[in-house]
């Protein structure tokens, strides 16, 4: 092959080289944040195959609430002490797996908790049937009353995206579980809250059987591992595709 022909087969591949690379680049960087996400679900998957196990602790007061991270403390049990106050804000989801009676769309319904000593815990009384959103429509479910001593998990914050549907704020209906922006539409305000949930355990459904206490989410799909091998295997297969039209080129280019 003389140097002229080479450099016209080396322009007719600048463009599908650069094209490739930019490609490339694209699936690689696909397959690695598949790689994390996989690491951060396996380490999910642990957290919730050991800590609701453990033994309940105190929940730390309001000044150490801004220390306690996701990865310390999500679904740890803890005990909490105080009172309900008279306000619900309701969380929308579809139970599939339950681990009481009722199961399919309905809510988990949302209390604030005023804590002894101090700030405002947003409690996950349990969940409920669509239809029975409301109050009334479930009797025997009140709150009890007065100081009552509580255990539940301790379960992080979450954060909406551009995807998330807006909370229908005139009947308390959330889609994505924000405690501080909850307790403030339930008028909770000038008092420090946390910004983490408890998820009650079964034992404090009320005796009517709802909300039914107990249901924290606890199965997870793990797809990340098979993305990962998807992602880098159309990377590989890119490049052996390049390889072979570079090579069909340059024996154009020589014939």
């Amino acid at each position: 092959m003389t140097s002229e022909t080479a450099q016209g087969w080396g322009r007719r591949l600048l463009w599908p080289a650069v094209a490739t690379a930019i490609a490339f680049a694209i699936l690689m960087a696909l397959g690695t944040w598949q790689v994390e996400r996989l690491q951060w679900k396996l380490q999910l998957i642990e957290r919730v195959e050991q800590r609701p196990g453990l033994a309940p602790v105190e929940l730390p007061p309001t000044d150490e609430w801004p220390l306690m991270t996701e990865e310390a403390w999500d679904y740890r049990p803890v005990t909490v002490t105080g009172r309900f106050l008279p306000a619900e804000a309701y969380y929308y989801l579809s139970l599939g797996k339950p681990n009481g009676l009722h199961a399919g769309p309905g809510y988990f319904v949302y209390a604030p908790f005023e804590i002894e000593g101090g700030g405002v815990v947003m409690v996950n009384r349990g969940f409920v049937p669509e239809p029975m959103r409301q109050p009334e429509t479930r009797p025997e479910s009140a709150a009890p009353q007065g100081t009552v001593t509580l255990t539940g998990l301790w379960r992080r914050d979450e954060r909406g995206n551009m995807l998330t549907v807006e909370p229908d704020r005139a009947k308390n209906i959330w889609f994505v579980r924000e405690a501080p922006k909850m307790a403030a539409s339930l008028g909770v305000t000038d008092v420090a809250i946390a910004p983490f949930t408890i998820d009650l355990v079964a034992r404090h459904t009320p005796p009517g059987g709802l909300p039914q206490a107990g249901e924290t989410i606890m199965t997870f799909t793990n797809n990340h591992l098979q993305y990962v091998v998807t992602w880098y295997g159309l990377g590989a297969a890119l490049i052996v595709v390049f390889i072979v039209f570079a090579r069909g080129e340059r024996r154009k280019a020589r014939d």
